[in-house]
C-alpha cells in the first residue's frame, strides 16, 4: 500500500495539481482517514491534498504549503483520474 501512496504522492507533486482525500482514497480503495493518517505529519509534499469542500490543506500553516498550491485552480475530485493516469 505504501508504495502505492508513494506513486500518487510524487505523480501529484509532478503535476503541482491539488487533489481531495476523497480522490486519492477512492484510487486507493481506502477510506479518506486511512489516507490521510498515511500521509504522515504536515509538510509541502502532503499539502496538494485537500479537503473537497475548501480546497485547502487541513491543519497546514503556511510554512508547511507547497509554494506552488495555488499555480492553478485545477482540484483532481475523482479517483478515476487517478487510476487511469497512474495505471493502478
Amino acid at each position: 500500500m505504501q508504495n502505492k501512496i508513494t506513486l500518487i504522492v510524487d505523480y501529484i507533486n509532478e503535476v503541482k495539481t491539488r487533489c481531495t482525500f476523497n480522490a486519492a482514497a477512492e484510487a486507493l480503495g481506502i477510506t479518506p482517514q486511512a489516507f490521510k493518517k498515511e500521509l504522515g505529519e504536515a509538510r509541502p509534499e502532503a499539502s496538494w491534498f485537500v479537503s473537497p469542500t475548501s480546497g485547502e490543506p487541513m491543519r497546514y500553516a503556511d510554512s508547511e504549503k507547497h509554494p506552488e498550491l495555488y499555480r492553478t485552480t485545477r482540484i483532481i475530485t475523482s479517483g478515476r483520474v487517478l487510476k487511469r493516469n497512474l495505471d493502478l
